[in-house]
């Protein structure tokens, strides 16, 4: 028990300003990281008791433990009562924004993908049987033109501490065995092979392993096939979309604005409607328009005389739809971001400048522009930073196509950074490269970043901030 004179000492109010808060943090922090721990030990020990416990019994016992902990720490810290909201948002950010970031930067310097998985590899399963002394596999036969060495995948000549994966005649459990040493088809292993097992199948495993910067140096040594043209596309397209957005949005919100324009509230609702449509509907009914044989865009030009346009069919072409497209989808944003903005915007410094005999476009050019500067740089900064990893409309209106030569195959004409990155990670020749996509992943990040600090440096922001 607590002396209640230690427990009066304790003090009951958090401590002031950013230091309290990293203070609360910080314990709520370690409570979470015990629990993780309890809940872990707790859970090995059932898994040996109970061999058939689910997977999610961890969690239960996570929870269990923070709910004996939490009164043990308000005993220990009594303000921290009052910081116990956050735990759902620890928990949030640290599964979903932590781990996921942990495991890019980890993954990057790995050689982790659908082929060096960490799990055995059942496409070049073989037979095998083992000695009398059970320490001996030998297998029935090798694919065509390899030794044991390369069908093991093995650090050393000797294999001296690679592993074999052993099954029984059903394949149902898969048992790991330490490699002594090798020789032909036979494999000296480290330890016996257990008494229950009936070997009838070996195969390697495709082993995870780390790999420095390896895949950095992949990655920059193909830069002339994928990273520079994908990059420069990207910033194009980002740049491309908010210019024609923003330009879009400007004249039809000022246009709009106009009180004396009839039927004003109708046209906005009409032109609203792109924005409105879910984009995964409208982008497909883009597509069908821009068919080259068939979609409605060149017949109307064909009917006018001019020759079918390759929209989607032409790195070039296929680009401009993709501004095109974004355009139809980003302008109402732009538009009502602007209404909004005018609406804040004094009536009576344009009537002072009507007197003084300003046109309607002096009048924009000298007051609405410089007000709504302050207002538009944020929503353009942002909206260029959506776009550089607008991935969504890439991938509904061209999948990266088309093909360009000298292109690599995850990288094409229309792809961006991050559809380059998806292809890579999913559906890459060979299977899924999760290494070399968390390592482009890094790459963005950077990119993004440096291209950011650029922005907010040109924007005047950090001068903002300053003030």
């Amino acid at each position: 028990m607590t002396p209640p004179a230690a427990a009066a000492r304790r003090p009951t109010v958090p401590p002031a300003g950013t230091r309290g808060v990293l203070i609360a943090i910080g314990v709520l922090l370690v409570m979470l990281g015990v629990a993780a721990l309890v809940g872990w030990a707790i859970s090995s020990v059932t898994s040996q008791v109970w061999a058939a416990a689910p997977p999610y019994l961890i969690l239960v016992w996570v929870v269990v433990a923070l709910l004996v902990l939490m009164p043990l720490t308000y005993r220990l810290v009594p303000w921290i009562a009052n910081w116990y909201y956050l735990f759902p948002a620890l928990v949030f950010i640290l599964a979903f924004t932590v781990l996921p970031v942990v495991l890019t930067v980890n993954y990057a310097f790995t050689n982790y993908s659908g082929e060096n998985s960490g799990n055995p590899d059942s496409g070049v399963r073989t037979g095998a049987t083992v000695s009398a002394d059970r320490r001996t596999v030998t297998l029935a036969d090798l694919p065509e033109g390899q030794t044991l060495q390369t069908y093991l995948k093995c650090r050393s000549a000797t294999c001296r501490g690679d592993t074999v994966i052993l099954y029984d005649e059903d394949a149902s459990v898969p048992v790991r065995a330490k490699v002594q040493s090798v020789a032909g088809t036979a494999i000296t292993l480290q330890n016996a092979v257990p008494q229950s097992l009936e070997v009838a199948n070996a195969t390697r495993l495709n082993r995870y392993e780390r790999v420095g910067l390896r895949n950095f140096q992949d990655i920059f040594a193909r830069a002339s096939r994928a990273l520079w043209p994908v990059f420069v596309w990207t910033v194009i397209f980002a740049l491309g979309t908010v210019i024609l957005n923003t330009l879009a949005g400007l004249i039809l919100g000022i246009l709009l604005f106009n009180k004396r324009l009839k039927g004003r509230n109708i046209y906005r609702t009409l032109l609203f409607l792109p924005w409105a449509i879910p984009a995964v509907i409208s982008v497909q009914m883009w597509v069908a328009l821009f068919n080259q044989q068939f979609g409605i865009v060149n017949k109307s030009l064909g009917l006018l005389g001019f020759a079918a346009v390759p929209w989607l069919g032409d790195p070039l072409w296929a680009k401009v739809s993709i501004l095109l497209v974004n355009l139809w989808l980003g302008f109402p944003y732009m538009m009502t971001a602007t209404i909004s903005a005018l609406a804040t915007i004094n009536e009576d410094l344009y009537e002072a400048a009507s007197i003084d005999g300003a046109s309607r476009w002096q009048q924009i050019t000298n007051i609405t522009l410089p007000l709504l500067r302050t207002s538009f740089t944020p929503i353009m900064l942002s909206a260029f930073a959506f776009n550089f990893n607008n991935f969504g409309i890439i991938y509904l209106l061209t999948a990266g196509g088309p093909a360009q030569e000298g292109r690599e195959s995850t990288a094409q004409s229309t792809d961006i950074l991050l559809s380059w990155g998806y292809n890579t990670a999913f559906a890459s020749s060979g299977g899924q490269n999760y290494a070399l996509a968390s390592a482009i992943a890094l790459i963005i990040f950077f990119l993004t970043l440096a291209i950011s600090l650029v922005n907010f440096k040109a924007a005047g922001v950090f001068e903002e901030a300053r003030k």
